[in-house]
């Protein structure tokens, strides 16, 4: 039997505006049958902090901040969920269709690749348990819900938060993207939400950006059932997807 193919987008660091441009793009070609489905990592830079699509509310000086001499960009995700700092991160994306049942079981269905990727790393995954304050924290890294996954390993890092993720529907079409929090600046992260916001997990030294990646297109393909093709984005499609900044 053949497998499905998905495009593999390659690794690039760009401004938040475009990386979410470029989300909204794959999203809306997919849904629209003219892109496969899609996997892709990316950074943000210079640093920024996004806020969720129906986040209204925000500390006014975030709006001032810098960091390493870079202002850092205030951004709107089209997806839901709270602000996130991206600094010392990795962000995953997914653009596909066709997973079965309703939003938290399509969250189930594509954090199965990120448990399964990071468990070949020798990181065990659970799914979190909002606290009672997190209708009130404006920081997704401050607490973790159903929906993030925390370090279950044991230990003194045991139940921090590693991945927060959000989902965005259009008819059947899905984005599911997140941000795992790799090599932060701790001093940053409580500049931005206050003391004692993060709890800095140390990840072991051998597991670089790249070997985190490869790892995780494998258990992609795996979860999935499917084989990726690598296509960058091409000079005409960048002229489609800065349309959406």
């Amino acid at each position: 039997m053949v497998k499905q193919v998905w495009r593999l987008i390659p690794y690039f660091a760009a401004a938040g505006n475009v990386q979410m441009a470029v989300d909204r793009w794959l999203l809306a070609q997919h849904e629209l049958g003219k892109q496969l489905s899609s996997l892709r990592f990316y950074t943000w830079s210079p640093p920024a902090i996004s806020l969720g699509y129906h986040q209204k509310q925000y500390p006014q000086f975030w709006e001032g901040l810098t960091f390493a001499g870079d202002k850092l960009d205030l951004v709107r995700r089209p997806s839901g969920g709270r602000a996130v700092l991206h600094q010392g991160d990795l962000t995953y994306a997914v653009v596909t269709s066709g997973i079965p049942g309703n939003r938290i079981q399509a969250y189930t269905k594509i954090c199965e690749f990120l448990i399964q990727g990071w468990r070949s790393l020798g990181v065990e995954l659970s799914y979190g348990q909002a606290g009672r304050g997190y209708i009130h924290n404006p920081n997704c890294f401050g607490t973790a819900t159903g929906a993030d996954l925390v370090l279950a390993n044991g230990g003194k890092f045991n139940g921090c938060k590693l991945i927060g993720s959000a989902q965005l529907r259009r008819g059947k079409a899905i984005l599911q993207h997140g941000s795992m929090i790799l090599h932060p600046n701790e001093d940053l992260f409580n500049q931005v939400f206050g003391e004692s916001s993060l709890t800095a997990v140390e990840l072991p030294a051998s597991l670089d950006q790249e070997t985190i990646i490869n790892a995780l297109i494998h258990a992609a393909c795996d979860v999935f059932d499917m084989q990726v093709e690598v296509i960058p984005i091409s000079d005409l499609e960048w002229g489609e997807v800065l349309k959406f900044c």
